[in-house]
Parts: C-alpha cells; structure tokens; sequence
C-alpha cells in the first residue's frame, strides 16, 4: 500500500484554488492538472508499506503534537526543478516554525520505525500541475507573474490524515486511511484571510 503523511486544505482555499486553475488551463493545455478535491500538504511520503505495519504506522502518527493549531498560509507559485526546466507547477504554503516543527516531529517518528529522513529541506507546497512532457510554459508562467503576489488566504490546522495513494492512468487518487488530531482546539484561534 502506497501512503503519505499530510494536512488538507479548507474548502475556502480548494475553492479559490479551483477558480485559479479555471483560469490558467487555457493557458498550458499540456498541463495535467491536480483535482482541487485532492490537495494536500504531504508532510511525509512512506511509499510502499505492508498492511501488518499500519497498525504501527498510526500509533506514531497519534503521538505527533503541537501546543497549538498551526496556521497555513497560501502565497505565491513556483516550479521543481526550477522555472527554466518545469515539471511540477506548485503554490506555496507557509506555516512559519510551527509547521517546520511539525514536519520535523513526524520525520523523527517515522526514522524510529526505519523510514529514512527525507534529504531535502522541507518545502510547504501544493501541487497544481504536472507537465506531461517536458516543455516550454511562457503564457503559463506570464499569467502567474501578473497575478503576484499570489496569495490565497489562509487556514487554520489542527489535525493530519494518513493516506493511500493508488496511481491510475488519469492520476494518482487519494484515499484517506485514518485522522489524527495534533493540537488542542484553540480559543483564540490564529486570524484567517
């Protein structure tokens, strides 16, 4: 079973995420899209796990904590590898060090169970788009440059899913396996756009 660690997104921002691509697809008919239902911020991939090692699996990821619901913010675009050579079309998301201290938490969990480190600085983002064949994007690329900053708004989070990811032609589906809880509910919850 193919899985993930990850954080949703709240409706408001997969609305307004599902506008933006509305108005982009025009412009980079190469591009194959992500679904807006299926936006995450994947904390951890896990790839490739036995059944009998879920049960372990979401014992780690119920212990994972913050002292505080985490605030996400959605701003700006960006390309892996890099703009020249696109592959991968992303919005960024920033959650400041809580969210840094988040993800560092679930990796330290997860190498006591064997799984490696992730080598890469962590880099909140979504994915918007995939090029099917490597290519050229100027209109694309000019239409995200008109709309900077490009700042979506932002959302509060206080839980984190494990899922399954089952790849198809069409692209991956996700499959949520279980929820956990990281932080308290917030009397004062941190301001949303």
């Amino acid at each position: 079973m193919r899985t993930f660690v990850a954080i949703d997104i709240s409706d408001e921002i997969r609305s307004k995420i599902r506008d933006l691509i509305q108005t982009l697809q025009p412009a980079a008919p190469q591009i194959r899209w992500a679904r807006p239902e299926g936006l995450h911020v994947t904390l951890k991939f896990l790839g490739e796990v036995p059944l009998g090692k879920l049960e372990t699996i979401q014992a780690t990821l119920a212990s994972v904590r913050s002292p505080v619901p985490i605030a996400l913010r959605v701003q700006g675009a960006g390309y892996f590898p890099n703009e020249r050579s696109p592959r991968v079309i992303w919005l960024g998301v920033d959650g400041g060090k809580e969210l840094l201290e988040l993800v560092e938490q679930v990796e330290e969990n997860f190498r006591t169970l064997g799984f490696a480190r992730e080598k890469r600085p962590f880099s909140g983002h979504l994915t918007l788009g995939r090029l099917r064949m490597p290519g050229k994007i100027v209109a694309l690329q000019e239409l995200l440059r008109e709309r900077e900053p490009l700042a979506l708004g932002s959302f509060v989070a206080r839980e984190l899913f494990l899922y399954e990811s089952k790849l198809s032609p069409g692209g991956s589906e996700y499959f949520r396996i279980a929820r956990f809880e990281f932080a308290p509910l917030a009397t004062n919850r941190p301001k949303q756009d």
